[in-house]
């Protein structure tokens, strides 16, 4: 027999020889998608966009937002809020294309995170869980569709295309999707420094093979050779998605390629580990994008510093 609760959206597919067993309360019945509550009670962010040395335009976007039971709040380049009752959106996006629809790009992927992910807000926890990877790849997907038809319709969109990197901040976990050459890097408290995305190129698979190191990877001549993004006439999309715990003290850096070509990871790592307040040199993420500037300023930079706390 199958029943189905409206109250809260559960199919329940019931042997009646046992059931006895399956008809306690729901809630006494395991924790297959279990909360983790982690004792970070916070968030602190930082978030900045450049344009570089030598482009008379900046093609990259990142997001700051904050989702409640309210709506959604777009936040500012600095602050700290709460995470009792607040879920938080960062992402970086990196547009390409003719004229000026690389910046229409990374706009277009932005805005569709702060339209279509809020309402999934009032999701439980254990359902959000269930159902992250759904709801990010469609997310992504999405935002894929509506390039592509733009670039059919119009000329000056038709090799429009974006990366896109974003991570969902819940209590004591964050969900990422990404597609593209932006990154995601997590700091444990405990030390070391992760790259958690994976660059969708040819030499990030190489480096991924063991074929290259970091400064091979740096020079090579195809470094910037995108095998998958958002539109930019890409058939098909396979975004990364996953989830990652995280405790108070860890942070988080998400970036566009223009901070990696100006910073290596260790560069980018002492910096994410620095002061977390804005001070006379400016917030951390000012800090690292302004040193990638001085350091190359080829591309357009930006970053996204995250802290639990």
């Amino acid at each position: 027999n199958i029943t189905y609760r409206a109250s809260d959206g559960i199919f329940c597919a019931i042997d009646f020889e046992f059931a006895e067993i399956i008809g306690q309360p729901i809630e006494t019945m395991g924790d297959t998608f279990a909360t983790r509550q982690s004792a970070a009670q916070h968030v602190r962010w930082s978030g900045t966009t450049h344009p570089g040395k030598f482009r008379p335009n900046n093609e990259d976007q990142f997001l700051a937002l904050l989702l409640d039971k309210q709506g959604i709040r777009y936040l500012g380049k600095s602050g700290e809020a709460s995470l009792e009752k607040s879920d938080f959106i960062f992402a970086v996006s990196d547009g390409m294309g003719g004229e000026r629809s690389g910046e229409f790009a990374s706009r277009i992927a932005i805005e569709k995170i702060t339209m279509q992910l809020p309402k999934q807000f009032s999701l439980g926890e254990d359902r959000f869980s269930a159902y992250s990877d759904d709801i990010l790849i469609e997310l992504f997907k999405s935002i894929h569709d509506d390039m592509l038809k733009l670039g059919r319709y119009d000329e000056n969109c038709r090799n429009m295309g974006a990366t896109l990197t974003l991570a969902w901040f819940r209590r004591g976990r964050v969900y990422f999707g990404h597609i593209g050459d932006t990154r995601l890097y997590h700091l444990p408290v405990a030390g070391g420094m992760q790259q958690i995305t994976e660059d969708h190129t040819h030499v990030g698979w190489l480096r991924r093979q063991g074929k290259l190191n970091e400064r091979e990877g740096r020079m090579h001549p195809r470094k910037n050779v995108l095998a998958q993004a958002l539109g930019a006439g890409h058939r098909y999309l396979v975004p990364q998605v996953g989830v990652l715990d995280y405790d108070p003290g860890d942070r988080f850096v998400l970036c566009s390629d223009g901070v990696v070509d100006g910073q290596w990871d260790r560069g980018i790592e002492d910096i994410a580990l620095g002061s977390v307040t804005t001070g006379p040199a400016g917030s951390p993420a000012e800090r690292l994008v302004l040193r990638a500037v001085e350091e190359s300023g080829r591309d357009n930079a930006t970053a996204v510093i995250v802290e639990a706390i």
